[in-house]
């Protein structure tokens, strides 16, 4: 049985009233499936829903779901389920979601799939204990379930940055990864090393050493600490040893031992004393 999502509430009302903003050159252009007519348009469509889901605007051939474009073209899935297909990809997967927490992971998938970024904290750890408890695949199925998707973008609507004002897009300045990943990838390029090789290299700034110090310290420490001793074990063997180990004799004995008598040794040369002279 799985958790149901955590009640939370906006700061503001603003994300629930009707935007009044005049349409200018940052207006997001909103790419529908129902109006499509020609494979230009849904080539167009395609291209959209990658670089709003993958934040690519080089889309690369093997980042492409062909599987999922070719359903697309046929009609045969909805934009919604072509956008679902996107999420629950290995592309997604391996460069959002692996890469990032579940509190940074919850921000960047509402931003790319609602249009909009998180309320406040807590509707990061409310949708977080979603991806503990259904993974991103069930995450996504949840999100794309919601009313908030269904109102604004139905199943025949790229998502897109609603309420935007003068900034460029959330897919535009997002990066893949966070400050954590990046300084976890550092600690794991330098351990080992010597702080004068890593220092004299020129490739980190200080700060990113200080960073990775305290990890490669921890990884010196770890490699020498010995075995886990079992104290109990080794008393009870000791006291098992010491208790079945006879004790060897060494008193001496009572008969009188033979005494050593000097012996006459005649030596080589003998000593003649010097003759006084007058």
């Amino acid at each position: 049985m799985s958790i149901p999502l955590l009640e939370y509430a906006p700061k503001t009302q603003n994300q629930r009233v009707e935007g009044y903003e005049v349409p200018n050159e940052d207006t997001p252009t909103i790419y529908r499936l129902d109006r499509a007519t020609s494979d230009q348009d849904i080539d167009s469509i395609i291209w959209a829903a990658y670089r709003q889901i993958f934040s690519e605007h080089l889309i690369l051939d093997s980042y492409k779901q062909t599987a999922l474009e070719s359903q697309l073209r046929n009609r045969a899935i909805t934009l919604r389920d072509f956008i679902r297909g996107l999420g629950k990809s290995d592309v997604y997967r391996t460069q959002v979601a692996d890469t990032n927490t579940n509190y940074r992971l919850v921000d960047i998938t509402l931003k790319r799939f609602l249009g909009r970024a998180a309320y406040n904290k807590a509707e990061e750890i409310a949708w977080s204990i979603v991806i503990a408890t259904k993974g991103l695949h069930g995450f996504i199925d949840d999100l794309l379930a919601l009313d908030e998707y269904i109102d604004n973008f139905g199943n025949d609507i790229v998502p897109y940055q609603r309420r935007r004002f003068g900034d460029r897009p959330f897919n535009l300045v997002n990066p893949r990864y966070g400050a954590d990943w990046r300084d976890t990838q550092n600690i794991r390029g330098i351990a080992g090393s010597s702080y004068y090789s890593i220092r004299t290299s020129g490739q980190l700034t200080t700060a990113d050493i200080r960073r990775a110090i305290p990890g490669n310290f921890f990884v010196m420490a770890g490699s020498i600490i010995t075995n886990e001793v079992n104290y109990q074990r080794s008393l009870a063997t000791a006291q098992s040893y010491v208790s079945n180990t006879e004790i060897p004799d060494t008193s001496r004995d009572s008969v009188e031992q033979p005494t050593i008598k000097p012996v006459a040794v005649s030596l080589p040369y003998r000593y003649i004393p010097a003759i006084a002279k007058n």
